[in-house]
């Protein structure tokens, strides 16, 4: 299936012919009919994966709003939902599409896409956080391959993963931003250990990943030595946004999400508890998660093709914000009911949810906890959208342009 000799040029043409593409797809392909992996191979293959990839790469080139008439249509075929646990590939596809080697797209994307692969992300470490650039963990080069040792901490399903997007330190003599390196990283690779984190729900959803003298080959670099922080800006981007689209009113429909947890638990009050000043702040939740869902549809509208701006740190600080608000007033609804019959037992989870919402009132309440730390702090969101959104004078950074070995450590 190739469209590019007749790419149409108006919306609503591209409409039609993405329409008309996916008609042509289903008549030979049956999801109710065939292995998922399969089906979503063919789905690759005739670049309906991600429509603003390139042609070859699971894409088409066209409008990345476009996907939703794809997603939509599979749907209703009777295609098997995304699995959670592929969330990653939200991150890493498009790092790789954007900086990746044409030997690396052809080996990576296509396993990535059917779940044949998952990926994890390997950026945090214990004393580089919020402050990423500052990272420590160690790649050497030793020929075609890279010596690697480090920590990384704060890992989503890291335990799950079959590869890792890697962020190294390759020279400490440069400054920090200047020093690094990105690698893709086989998880079962000699050296390599996962250690779960338990969370206040009791589950291990984190992990911490032990890197000891791994080697990576060359081959599985992304991108150029030391461009590691350009090309680790591209993860980023793709994690607010994703983890901003995601959760906290962001569905393509009114009233869905967390805050419906909220209206369902209003509506099963008896008639005295349903005061008025309770159901004022369950209306200002909702008009809220409301313009939420309304904001991150004009950004997705927006976008020409690949990589969001900082403008995707805006969904990500809102939606933090506002989980933490409606599960707390889940939370209130419920009354004395909602500190008892909580499962604390300690799990490794096999799926992803980053608002909680899949597993009840009181479980998510404690997991959106994590919603203003994970993929950025709420702090870092909002230094990201007054610098590079709102024009606003930077922090001081003195360590900025000083070598990173001569940078101060505790």
């Amino acid at each position: 299936m190739n469209s590019s000799n007749t790419k149409p040029k108006t919306r609503t043409e591209e409409e039609t012919h993405v329409s008309e593409l996916v008609d042509e797809f289903l008549r030979n392909h049956n999801p109710e009919n065939m292995d998922n992996v399969v089906f979503r191979g063919a789905r690759f293959d005739a670049g309906l994966a991600w429509i603003h990839f390139p042609e070859g790469e699971g894409g088409l080139g066209m409008r990345p709003n476009l996907q939703r008439i794809i997603e939509r249509r599979m749907r209703e075929a009777g295609a098997e939902p995304t699995d959670p646990t592929t969330f990653f590939m939200s991150l890493a596809g498009p790092t790789i599409s954007t900086h990746g080697t044409e030997e690396q797209k052809k080996r990576f994307l296509k396993p990535m896409y059917t779940g044949e692969e998952r990926w994890c992300q390997l950026f945090s470490e214990p004393g580089a956080g919020s402050d990423f650039a500052g990272l420590a963990c160690k790649a050497e080069r030793d020929g075609d391959e890279w010596i690697v040792s480090g920590q990384k901490v704060w890992n989503t399903l890291a335990h799950l993963g079959d590869w890792g997007m890697l962020v190294t330190r390759s020279n400490p003599e440069l400054p920090k931003h200047k020093g690094m390196t990105y690698f893709a990283l086989d998880m079962r690779a000699e050296g390599v250990e996962v250690r779960p984190l338990r969370q206040i729900t009791g589950e291990a959803e984190f992990n911490e990943v032990y890197v000891t003298e791994v080697r990576i080959p060359d081959s599985h670099r992304i991108g150029d030595v030391g461009e590691g922080w350009r090309v680790a800006l591209t993860t980023l981007m793709n994690e607010r946004s994703a983890i901003g689209g995601s959760s906290g009113g962001s569905t393509s429909k009114p009233g869905m999400g967390p805050i419906s947890d909220a209206v369902k638990l209003w509506k099963a009050l008896p008639v005295e508890r349903q005061n008025k000043a309770t159901l004022d702040k369950l209306m200002s939740l909702w008009a809220k998660a409301e313009t939420l869902r309304l904001t991150n549809q004009r950004a997705s509208t927006a976008a020409k093709a690949g990589n969001p701006g900082p403008e995707g740190s805006i969904g990500k600080l809102a939606s933090a914000e506002l989980n933490k608000a409606i599960y707390e007033l889940c939370l209130d609804l419920m009354g004395p009911e909602g500190q008892i019959d909580f499962d604390y037992t300690f799990r490794r989870p096999e799926l992803l949810s980053t608002d909680g919402s899949i597993h009840g009132p009181r479980y998510a309440f404690l997991r959106v906890r994590a919603n203003s730390i994970e993929g950025g702090t709420s702090e870092i969101m909002r230094n990201i959208l007054g610098e590079q959104v709102l024009g606003l004078p930077g922090e001081p950074r003195v360590d900025k342009e000083i070598p990173w070995i001569e940078v101060p450590r505790s």
